[in-house]
């Protein structure tokens, strides 16, 4: 079945004007951020996926400019979501990010954050949705609506899975699938009806009886309409979980992708070879989704459900951004979609977001809004979390020194082409560690005692490690010194 693109002119949803700070009018901008979870760079039509449907993020990206090379720094815990909103929300950097939520947890320095620094300045501020993050929602942002935890809760504990690995070491059970609740480790094979992702009685997204992804997106809409009678421009945080597994949706939406249609990842490995001691174990919760080794059926069957709920989530998106036109404020505001990490779902014989690879660390980043081009792309390396300092730049607030992000408008009207980074960091716990630069990036896992180094240009995929290849000798060196003057950097003390 084919999928209508949605065709928009330059200037109907978002027109352009002028101002100082780079906004429409004299007046201050709007600044709308929609924020999904688990979204990889490579699971939306416009950034080259043939096969999943996203008109509407397409939409985004059409009237305006997208950013090819966007990156999460990493995460301090398996809840990669918990670094990146942090980052997002307190403008510091991963390690310095993960200090700083002390503070917040003593409900203190609330007024550096990115929702009080916007109300200083005499925005209306609204959040809904996934949180995630120690910082009180309520303290952060004026109106708060349906704040959600990091997944959504009943089918899918996963606190215990560590436990019950033990109990199976210990003999207590017969095998892996036996240990884990309902909806993991699964399909085994094409008769495995265990779980259904349209099956509400299985809680999840469907907990409360409306599907989350809905539930944001009516939150959206009645803060739009709040904003609407507001003489005070306004910042919406409108944060999806989807498509975090579980990965449910109507069923209309998984029946736009036949499981014998999905394809199989160039990159796909039924078992990463050292997985456990870099930290992607079938301990690791996500890691824990699919049954070992992986099976092709079962990669095609996690993806099915993957792109059926972004398909969903992308029609909320669509219901946003119409009510965005239809509030008459859309001449005067910046609309920002991006995803707090990327996500496996078969690369590398992986499932989750734990991992320095590209469909883990690189996600989508669109913006549009008063004076940027549409349908421009920036292949500048640039963090996700510069949204934050961006949203501060076209407000017309300073940018704080605490802030390490930058504006990415330069960038987007072509005021600057260079990145504002020499070199893109990544970090997982204490497992890995990455540098990312010209086109080569070198993986350190510290624990498992080896090196992954590839040639990006010659190898998108990360299929060829040439770290012990003579010819990239030079190559590994400096990259290896200058992986370690990041960390010094962002104040990252394992030693490598």
């Amino acid at each position: 079945m084919k999928y209508l693109w949605l065709f928009f002119s330059t200037c109907v949803l978002f027109s352009c004007g002028t101002s100082d700070s780079g906004g429409g009018d004299t007046e201050q901008p709007n600044v709308v951020l929609i924020f999904a979870d688990d979204l990889t760079f490579n699971a939306v039509q416009s950034l080259g996926n043939g096969t999943v449907r996203t008109p509407n993020i397409d939409r985004i990206a059409s009237q305006g400019v997208t950013f090819s090379n966007a990156f999460n720094m990493g995460g301090w815990n398996g809840a990669i979501c918990v670094a990146s909103r942090s980052m997002m929300i307190s403008g510091r950097s991963l390690w310095r990010a993960n200090a700083f939520k002390e503070y917040w947890r003593r409900g203190a320095e609330m007024d550096k954050t990115w929702g009080q620094l916007m109300s200083g300045q005499g925005y209306d501020t609204y959040m809904t949705g996934k949180w995630h993050v120690a910082a009180p929602a309520e303290k952060v942002f004026g109106t708060t609506r349906h704040i959600r935890p990091g997944m959504p809760p009943d089918a899918w504990p996963g606190g215990k899975v560590n436990q019950k690995l033990k109990e199976l070491e210990e003999g207590k059970y017969t095998s892996l699938q036996e240990i884990m609740p309902v909806g993991y480790h699964r399909p085994m094979d094409e008769n495995d009806d265990s779980w259904s992702p349209t099956d509400t009685s299985f809680g999840g997204f469907w907990k409360g009886g409306r599907h989350w992804s809905e539930v944001v997106a009516d939150d959206a809409l009645l803060f739009l309409k709040d904003a609407k009678k507001s003489e005070h421009p306004f910042m919406m945080y409108v944060a999806f979980n989807a498509p975090h597994d579980p990965r449910q949706a109507p069923q209309s939406y998984l029946d736009m992708y036949p499981v014998e249609d999905m394809p199989i990842p160039a990159n796909w490995q039924s078992l990463h070879p050292f997985a456990d001691s870099m930290g992607c174990g079938p301990g690791l919760r996500d890691e824990a989704l699919a049954p070992f080794p992986r099976t092709e059926f079962a990669t095609k069957k996690h993806i099915q459900e993957y792109y059926a709920i972004i398909t969903h989530l992308d029609d909320q998106i669509g219901r946003i951004l119409d009510q965005i036109e239809a509030s008459g404020k859309s001449d005067n505001t910046y609309v920002f979609f991006t995803a707090d990490h990327g996500l496996a779902v078969g690369h590398h014989g992986l499932l989750g977001k734990q991992n320095m690879y590209e469909h883990s660390i690189r996600v989508p980043l669109m913006m549009a809004g008063p004076d940027v081009p549409a349908g421009k792309t920036s292949e500048a390396d640039v963090y996700l979390q510069d949204i934050m300092a961006t949203a501060l730049d076209v407000a017309g607030i300073e940018k704080p020194t605490y802030v390490e992000f930058n504006s990415l408008l330069p960038l987007a009207t072509g005021k600057r082409q260079e990145s504002h980074y020499d070199a893109i960091y990544g970090a997982y716990v204490n497992w890995q560690r990455m540098i990312r630069k010209d086109q080569h990036k070198l993986i350190v896992y510290p624990r498992a005692e080896k090196i992954e180094l590839f040639d990006l240009a010659a190898d998108p995929h990360e299929l060829n490690n040439v770290a012990e290849d003579p010819t990239y000798r030079e190559k590994r060196e400096a990259l290896m010194v200058e992986l370690r003057d990041l960390q010094d950097h962002y104040d990252d003390d394992l030693k490598l």
